[in-house]
């Protein structure tokens, strides 16, 4: 009887028997290709879907933690967290450059005279409260608006915060001139764009 060889692609075909001499052995089984359709490139991945298997279970949220997401979400909270950050920040930022200033608790008056060590921290601190009002009022001014624009224009991407940076510039800026608003729109601008590009 006749043998119908059945060969998998890159498997060698047996060499045809003559009539009357007894069948060749199979090939032998080569491994490369098994592990090829195992662990290799011809692997057929398996998906694995949640929502066959009844998906995870989650608890439906109550109204407190809905309450809770709403006022999270909402641009007063933002502008309020952003003004305690920025409040924060320009401090640290403050007294961090009065400590390496060499003029700090000098009098102008006497400038030979050695300022002692209540003047230098209360000197210190003045400038970390004028630096902590400045950040605190730029970083509200900057969430708020950003908050404003992102819920105008229903996206959530880099342009939010060019045109806030925008906003919020030429605002400071204006108090100066036009001049110094529009350099201060495009500034903030800029820096917006870069620290978004650097976060994203």
């Amino acid at each position: 009887a006749e043998r119908l060889w059945v060969c998998e692609p890159g498997m060698a075909a047996p060499p045809p028997s003559a009539p009357g001499e007894p069948a060749p052995p199979p090939p032998p089984l080569q491994y490369s290709l098994l592990l090829q359709h195992l662990v290799g490139d011809k692997r057929q991945p398996r998906v694995w879907d949640p929502a066959a298997l009844g998906g995870i279970p989650c608890p439906p949220k109550s109204e407190e933690q809905k309450m809770v997401e709403r006022v999270m979400e909402s641009c007063p909270f933002k502008a309020a967290l952003a003004c305690v950050g920025g409040f924060v920040l320009g401090g640290a930022f403050g007294i961090f450059t009065a400590g390496i200033d060499t003029n700090v608790g000098f009098d102008p008056k006497d400038p030979y005279r050695t300022p002692t060590a209540k003047e230098v921290l209360k000197d210190m601190g003045q400038r970390g409260i004028s630096y902590a009002k400045n950040f605190a009022i730029v970083g509200a001014m900057f969430s708020c608006t950003e908050c404003v624009v992102e819920s105008y224009r229903g996206k959530s991407d880099w342009k939010n915060s060019v045109i806030s940076g925008c906003i919020t510039g030429g605002a400071i800026g204006f108090r100066a001139g036009l001049k110094a608003g529009v350099i201060g729109c495009g500034g903030f601008a800029a820096f917006s764009a870069a620290v978004d590009y650097y976060l994203r």
